[in-house]
């Protein structure tokens, strides 16, 4: 059986609400939790940057092999632990954006530009954005990434007069298309949601992109940081174009493109599990409120240990992220062991193979309901797999 043993009990057990305050859960955590150390921010920032470089340093050494199946193997594994080393830069620079590497604001700014312009991630605009799903997580109404499309979006029947035909027509698809569409999604779906706000709230107009001052996605008051993010991100394209002419456009893709490429991958796949699975409620506006959303995300362990290195905890330990933003990353390990015991069967986790709850995710989250206060994904079928009490 590839599901977890919590998933397949989350999914058995009917959904009560949590009633536990956010007031117990804050008095529960100690203070010194709260507490940021520069040495450990530092220490993670330099070891980030060393293991990239150590990377590079060792990938300039490969072309020098004669075996050219070496040569692309060893490529590979450069791809790989590149992608994983840069998905931690982005990691770094959204706890910067929350304000929990450094006490003082403006070294978060700063160190959060760096690492996102570097991955072509218009910062400013991106922090904004991302406090707006903090939030709003997992309110139909109000939220900002993922948000589900509804019965009606899709043109589907109502429930009592739908057909399995109805359903078959609009949602079933072939395997071989389904994995492309995936990969597609998880390859460049990042590009496509700050161009086009795809999956983004359906609040905004069409062609609302995050790249616009005037953009209806910010307010008057963060104009010129949209336009200080997009200076970053042309200062960057400026330099990939210098080395492509210095060096040459293959080693710009090698040693740059494809583990940004991958980088995506990644982003995309711990973002979309974080609030995309068929255990996890939405809220419609009556139901909706800040804690509820907030414990609306699930612990994933994403690569095992390797993600728990490298990712700095943002998907082992996100319940935790949602519920104090604030407090350190290398600190919300220590939250989720005080958190569990309180939050019960309202605490959500899942040890399912993370390349498995990808896949499963994809096919059983389709839509949800136009009508309703508290909305669980339906699958190709039109069946909720999570029923309310």
């Amino acid at each position: 059986m590839l599901d977890s043993s919590e998933y397949s009990e989350r999914i058995a057990r009917p959904f009560t609400p949590p009633v536990i305050t956010f007031s117990e859960l804050n008095s529960a955590i100690p203070r010194e939790l709260h507490a940021k150390s520069l040495t450990w921010a530092l220490c993670y920032i330099l070891r980030d940057a060393m293991f990239s470089v150590v990377l590079y340093s060792l990938a300039n050494c490969i072309d020098t092999i004669v075996s050219p199946t070496v040569r692309m193997g060893l490529w590979g594994v450069y791809w790989f632990w590149q992608s994983i080393v840069w998905t931690g830069f982005w990691i770094l620079a959204h706890k910067a954006g929350h304000g929990n590497i450094f006490d003082n604001i403006q070294a978060n700014a700063v160190l959060g530009f760096l690492l996102h312009t570097f991955l072509l991630i218009p910062y400013f605009a991106w922090q904004h954005m991302h406090m707006l799903h903090h939030k709003h997580t997992n309110s139909q109404e109000r939220e900002e990434n993922y948000v589900p499309p509804t019965r009606s979006d899709l043109n589907l029947p109502e429930e009592h007069t739908a057909t399995p035909t109805d359903y078959a027509e609009l949602l079933e698809q072939a395997p071989l298309y389904t994995l492309c569409r995936l990969m597609l999604i998880q390859l460049v779906g990042l590009q496509h949601y700050l161009l086009f706000n795809t999956m983004g709230s359906k609040a905004y107009p069409s062609g609302t992109n995050h790249f616009s001052p005037t953009s209806p996605l910010f307010r008057h008051q963060d104009s010129l940081l949209i336009v200080a993010s997009n200076i970053g991100l042309v200062s960057m394209i400026s330099m990939l174009v210098y080395c492509t002419y210095a060096f040459s456009l293959q080693s710009v893709v090698k040693f740059y493109f494809i583990p940004y490429v991958l980088v995506n991958h990644w982003i995309v796949m711990l973002t979309y599990l974080h609030h995309s699975d068929p255990t996890i409620p939405h809220y419609s506006s009556g139901e909706w409120n800040w804690l509820r959303g907030a414990l609306a995300t699930i612990d994933q362990l994403v690569l095992r240990c390797i993600g728990q290195f490298f990712f700095h905890n943002i998907s082992h330990d996100h319940v935790a992220h949602h519920l104090f933003l604030n407090i350190p990353f290398y600190n919300t390990p220590h939250v989720t062991e005080v958190i569990k015991p309180l939050l019960k069967t309202h605490y959500n986790y899942d040890s399912t193979n993370t390349f498995y709850a990808l896949y499963r995710s994809f096919t059983q989250c389709q839509f949800v309901e136009d009508h309703g206060g508290i909305l669980f994904y339906r699958n190709r079928c039109g069946k909720a797999l999570r029923a309310v009490a």
